[in-house]
């Protein structure tokens, strides 16, 4: 039942709402990716100057440029590790927009979902993206120590993270907060298996940047299944 969720997540992906909220979400990523490099480049330049004295060695000019360029590709190179976590935190801010597309077109018969405050969305958001920064930090360290298993750790932690998170977002919406976490809980194997499977493609450029949306209509295909809403 997993995959046939994921199917009719990936089938929906023309949707008009869907690339919506892909562009705002890839758009607004970008943006803070360069806005990031460009404070810590403007730090490095404001600390280090043109010149430096370097012991035995002398003046040298050429300090401040170096240090702003390998600041530069040090965040490319997290940019890599980066991209993932803030288009999922992102993506939460519009993930009522991809819930309400999904049930428009599977689940006509279910009255309108009250919008959840704003506030509330960016703070689950932040949040959300806090943890997953964290964890994949952790991961990221691990990785040369733990060798080959090192992908099964980075799928099954995130798997659950993604799970948990984007579950609960889209039940919230009908169950409120409290009947989410229940219905997560009572069903947290089958929550995480669907979170594991949107994991595995996160290590495939450019097929990551679709994770997140695929994930928010998967996990809405599979709280209605498990709520038993009855689908068109």
């Amino acid at each position: 039942m997993i995959f046939s969720d994921f199917a009719k997540a990936v089938s929906q992906l023309s949707d008009r709402r869907f690339r919506r909220v892909l562009w705002l979400g890839l758009g607004l990523t970008v943006i803070l990716l360069v806005a990031i490099t460009t404070l810590f480049v403007g730090l490095i330049e404001w600390f280090v100057p043109d010149e430096s004295f370097i012991p035995l060695i002398g003046e040298i000019s050429w300090a401040g440029d170096f240090l702003s360029g390998a600041a530069i590709l040090l965040m490319l190179i997290l940019s890599i590790f980066l991209m993932v976590p803030v288009a999922s935190a992102f993506t939460g801010l519009f993930l009522e927009d991809i819930a309400e597309a999904v049930e428009d077109k599977h689940y006509p018969n279910l009255p309108t979902a009250p919008r959840t405050p704003f506030y509330e969305a960016f703070r689950d958001s932040v949040n959300f993206f806090g943890v997953l920064i964290a964890v994949n930090l952790v991961a990221l360290m691990l990785a040369i120590p733990l060798g080959p298993i090192a992908p099964m750790m980075f799928w099954a932690v995130n798997g659950y993270l993604l799970g948990r998170e984007y579950f609960q977002m889209v039940a919230m919406r009908r169950e409120g907060r409290k009947g989410a976490t229940a219905l997560r809980r009572k069903h947290w194997w089958r929550v995480w298996m669907a979170g594991t499977l949107m994991a595995i493609p996160l290590t495939v450029p450019l097929i990551n940047l679709l994770i997140p949306i695929l994930g928010v209509a998967t996990f809405t295909h599979q709280y209605h299944r498990l709520a038993g809403s009855s689908a068109r």
